[in-house]
């Protein structure tokens, strides 16, 4: 697959434009408030063409699945439009944090669809079931659902579940990049809640005397992470910092206290 061709979707790549942070915020919002519907869709246009170098940076991470860059490119967009229109510009977090994870999401989606290992159609309804079943319980619960909750929800055994779910889901490795800023890169194993592992490597740990030397931000990160079991995604939304920043102040507390533990 080439990357290097200046044309992508009839886009020429070497002219696409960029914004910045305060001109993706003055879009958002006028796009969001504005009273004119022409002037809200001229925003949301300018918004889409402004971060289209973004799409192009994430599909860039899919050289070796033998798709079309185009093909690519196109459903990178639907992500792109899709982080857009559900965006919260009323919180600290850059929309680059927020979009990125729908692009690559969107693509996922497109490769797993068009696998050429194709799932049953009963396996795939299973799995859409469930994860909606899933959404459904987690808002009800304020936590994510056990397998156990969702076989009694579905009426299907715990085994077709966890089967059906696992096979529409394209392996990936804990430590993809998802997303970096430049200094700070936020990697597939930061993004997810640790709700089996905090009691057993937490307390193993002279967590009490160790947490004394760290900062009321890095204690209250620790405790959203690990007690709570927050994604760091939900931790940077509440305290309104990027995802970034919390994965840097996440690792440098943990730092202190393996140090401390010594």
């Amino acid at each position: 697959m080439q990357y290097s061709k200046v044309e992508i979707c009839g886009v020429n790549t070497n002219e696409l434009k960029t914004l910045s942070e305060s001109e993706k915020r003055e879009l958002m919002h006028t796009m969001k408030n504005a009273d004119d519907a022409k002037v809200r869709a001229k925003a949301r246009e300018q918004l889409i063409n402004g971060n289209l170098r973004l799409v192009l940076s994430v599909v860039q991470k899919f050289t070796n699945r033998g798709e079309s860059p185009d093909d690519l490119f196109q459903v990178g967009c639907l992500g792109l439009i899709k982080a857009i229109d559900n965006f919260d510009d009323t919180l600290n977090v850059k929309f680059s944090t927020y979009g990125v994870p729908m692009i690559i999401g969107e693509i996922r989606r497109y490769l797993r669809d068009t696998n050429y290992i194709r799932v049953s159609r009963s396996i795939r309804d299973t799995a859409y079931h469930a994860m909606q079943k899933k959404e459904e319980l987690t808002n009800k619960l304020g936590r994510e659902p056990t397998v156990e909750e969702l076989s009694c929800e579905m009426g299907i055994a715990k085994e077709n579940i966890v089967i059906a779910l696992e096979a529409i889901v394209e392996p990936v490795s804990l430590y993809d990049p998802v997303f970096s800023d430049g200094s700070d890169t936020v990697y597939v194993m930061d993004q997810i809640s640790d709700n089996d592992s905090d009691e057993n490597w937490i307390d193993e740990i002279s967590i009490r005397d160790a947490m004394k030397s760290l900062s009321q931000r890095e204690k209250n990160i620790l405790s959203m992470r690990f007690y709570v079991g927050k994604t760091q995604m939900e931790v940077a939304k509440e305290i309104g910092i990027s995802q970034a920043q919390v994965s840097r102040i996440e690792k440098g507390a943990l730092d202190k206290i393996k140090k401390s533990c010594k």
